[in-house]
């Protein structure tokens, strides 16, 4: 071991050594920590600061995209700030901050009821946030539509009112669409009721004229020459009832697509898409209608002149062709059941002066005569008339491809009250 000149010892001051160099450790660790804290801290609020500044950026980025303005209200201090203020308004003096209670003169008097009440209803906590659109003057004189949009973010602790947030955008062209399409709706309500008006009066007179022929039917069966009728009216009826009942169904879709168009203008939904599909839908359901209801129309007036004509001995002057249509739309219950067919050959124009009466029931006999007797056996029956001008008398000529009639029942087939 090494020796040394004199003995080292620390004597009585030891403990205070001891105790100085604790401190001192102390003191050292607490003032690295400090530094440690405080460069953490301003780290911290640099990447705050640096965050906020981001999120300015985006703001002012979003802000100066949409051209929307960015406000805020302090109503305490009677304060309105703006931030991208739209320039294109007629503002005093187009300050960015001024007094909030003089906002409501940027607003056309006609709009001002309605600006004040939506800003009075969210100032006492009745809506969530505020929304409202009004028009304002620009610098040409012109007006415009805005539409303003905020929240009130603190209130005091009677629930008053202090600061609000919002912004406020230029609508003026979505606006004047919108209202296009308000009056393009209301112009489509106005046809569609004008139309479904029209309809029910064409429904209600053909309701009455199937009145009338079953009032007429109850009087014609009355005479034994007519009793005919009384299935012929049964088959119009039936022939009439399909018509009536597609005009119904495509009545009753047309009020629901009109009502869902209702729905949706109400909710504020209503595009120009799904208009153009209620304009589309309209057109083809009133085409529809009428197309069923003409075609109704059509048999009840064919089966009116005829029920006349047998329900009077009157002579009057008639189209033969025409006629002869008439006749063949009142059998189509019958013949449509079957594969039969008939044709007609009278040439256009070929008008006569006869009773009509006695003319309907020798065709109508024939054509029953040749369904239920001549076409027994046969599945396509073929039945032809023709009509020719003979002199001052027409003659008409009825054929068919049935089983025809024995030698017996050819001889004796104009004689009165014969039958087979």
């Amino acid at each position: 071991m090494p020796q040394y000149p004199w003995p080292i010892t620390l004597g009585d001051d030891e403990p205070m050594i001891s105790a100085f160099v604790l401190v001192l450790s102390l003191l050292l660790a607490f003032c690295l920590g400090y530094l440690l804290r405080q460069r953490t801290t301003l780290r911290t609020r640099r990447e705050h600061r640096q965050a906020e500044d981001e999120s300015t950026q985006r703001l002012d980025l979003v802000l100066w995209s949409t051209g929307d303005e960015l406000w805020e209200m302090d109503m305490a201090n009677d304060v309105f700030t703006r931030t991208n203020p739209l320039r294109h308004l007629e503002l005093t003096n187009y300050e960015v901050v001024r007094k909030a209670s003089t906002l409501r003169t940027e607003v056309l008097p006609e709009d001002r009821a309605e600006f004040d009440r939506a800003i009075v209803e969210h100032f006492k906590g009745h809506t969530e946030f505020l929304d409202v659109s009004y028009r304002a003057r620009t610098n040409s004189g012109d007006w415009c539509w805005l539409r303003t949009r905020g929240r009130v973010v603190e209130r005091d602790s009677s629930g008053r009112a202090l600061r609000m947030l919002g912004t406020t955008g230029d609508v003026t062209v979505f606006k004047h669409h919108e209202l296009a399409l308000e009056e393009l709706n209301r112009d489509l309500e106005t046809r569609v009721r004008q139309r479904t008006e029209a309809l029910n009066q064409t429904n209600q007179n053909l309701r009455s004229t199937i009145d009338e022929l079953r009032q007429a039917q109850q009087q014609l069966v009355h005479a034994e020459k007519l009793a005919a009728l009384g299935g012929l009216v049964a088959g119009v009826a039936h022939e009439i009832n399909t018509p009536l009942g597609i005009g119904v169904t495509a009545a009753s879709y047309l009020e629901q697509e009109t009502k869902r168009l209702g729905t949706e203008l109400e909710e504020n939904r209503l595009t120009a898409e799904s208009l153009n599909r209620f304009r589309q839908t309209a057109m083809e359901s009133t085409q529809l209608i009428l197309r069923n209801l003409m075609r109704a129309d059509k048999l009840v007036k064919s089966f009116k002149q005829v029920a006349v004509d047998q329900s009077s001995e009157q002579k009057r002057v008639i189209d033969l062709a025409v006629y002869l249509q008439e006749i063949m739309s009142s059998l189509h219950p019958s013949l449509k059941r079957t594969r039969h067919t008939v044709e007609i050959d009278c040439p256009e124009g070929l008008v006569l002066e006869t009773y009509p009466g006695a003319l309907y029931q020798i065709v109508v006999n024939l054509v029953l005569n040749s369904l239920l007797h001549a076409f027994a056996d046969r599945l396509e029956g073929s039945i032809a008339i023709s009509a020719r001008r003979d002199g001052d008398q027409v003659s008409i000529t009825y054929r068919d491809n049935g089983c025809g009639m024995s030698e017996e029942v050819r001889r004796q087939v104009f004689d009165p009250f014969f039958t087979t």
